[in-house]
């Protein structure tokens, strides 16, 4: 029991951002040459979480990136989602909702000759 009390607890408790990236509308090529740039600290992509004003990219290790400036209900957003292959929903994505973030899992895989047509 107190294991899982514990696995939950890591979930909540996070160490500071390894970088930080202020959004400004409409210099999305500045977010994504920031996430390009420092994606190599970071392990495997574990997960993101995406708040009204804030992206965090989570690896495995708990280590995260935060992109501030930019939240779910934002259409900027979508770039650097698919960017870091993130799994997730375009007809809810920017739908409010009552939970403080929305987290989705990365690694999504597109099935071959997906952009072909028969």
């Amino acid at each position: 029991m107190p294991c899982e009390a514990a696995s939950g607890l890591s979930d909540l408790i996070m160490s500071a951002p390894l970088a930080i990236h202020d959004y400004t509308p409409g210099s999305l090529d500045a977010a994504v040459a920031f996430l390009k740039r420092t994606r190599a600290e970071l392990r495997t992509l574990r997960k993101v979480r995406v708040w009204k004003d804030r992206l965090h990219v989570i690896d495995v290790n708990k280590d995260y990136f935060e992109v501030r400036g930019l939240g779910y209900a934002d259409a900027d957003v979508v770039p650097l989602l698919r960017m870091i292959n993130t799994a997730y929903n375009p007809e809810t994505l920017h739908a409010a909702t009552e939970a403080e973030y929305k987290e989705f899992d990365t690694g999504r895989r597109h099935p071959w000759a997906e952009d072909r047509v028969m």
